[in-house]
């Protein structure tokens, strides 16, 4: 009978971070900018990775933690799933602002040693920026957000509002958020997951790029 490997048998996996480089207070694994940028046709989640419906897609996380868990557990399975699509996007670890703030440093921990790891070994990775509570994108109690640690500034990041905008509250907290990653980040180009309300972005739209994709539901109810 085969056990499955905990996430911290062996250090949380520290073979997926050999040769990195840690970035600020949290020690966050880096991902490096893309050397050349490639526009998405779409987002398909890792579910869905066999649906495709073109060519050049983004692979994305963008569903409950559990359906991705074979990844997590053992990512070495999935190098050529990560380097068939166009764009590798980060596992979407989740990241909520009734989480105690160690799991979300750990979650952030978490997506950009994937991120790295699969980077390291040839795929097209944009960077998923995923916050929790103000501790987290804000100096509020440490002198760096670590939503934003690990990423390059002037690059291309990728943000999802799928199911994070429902009620006025998380609608002001994501949007703090977004001007947050704004200021430290500076992106030339945001990819945004999900819908783009007016009175989360209305802020930030002008100092960045923003290319908007639906979702996957949203995408095959359009028969796009």
């Amino acid at each position: 009978m085969s056990i499955s490997r905990a996430c911290m048998d062996d250090g949380f996996n520290s073979e997926l971070v050999r040769g990195a480089h840690f970035d600020g207070i949290f020690e966050i694994p880096h991902i490096e900018k893309p050397k050349e940028l490639t526009l998405p046709e779409g987002f398909t989640p890792f579910t869905k990775r066999h649906r495709a419906p073109t060519d050049h897609e983004a692979l994305c996380f963008f569903e409950f933690d559990g359906k991705f868990s074979d990844l997590l557990i053992e990512p070495e399975r999935f190098v050529e799933t990560a380097n068939s699509f166009a764009v590798f996007v980060p596992p979407d670890c989740s990241l909520y602002r009734d989480q105690p703030f160690a799991t979300q440093v750990c979650n952030v921990y978490r997506s950009r040693a994937l991120g790295y790891y699969y980077q390291s070994h040839g795929a097209n990775v944009y960077p998923l920026v995923r916050w929790g509570d103000e501790r987290s994108y804000t100096d509020v109690m440490f002198p760096e957000p670590v939503a934003f640690a690990g990423i390059e500034r002037n690059g291309v990041v990728v943000i999802s509002t799928y199911g994070c905008i429902r009620g006025a509250e998380n609608k002001r907290c994501f949007a703090e958020g977004v001007e947050c990653m704004i200021d430290t980040l500076s992106p030339q180009l945001v990819l945004v997951h999900g819908p783009m309300p007016r009175q989360v972005f209305t802020h930030v739209i002008s100092r960045a790029e923003f290319l908007q994709y639906p979702d996957w539901t949203a995408r095959m109810r359009r028969g796009v």
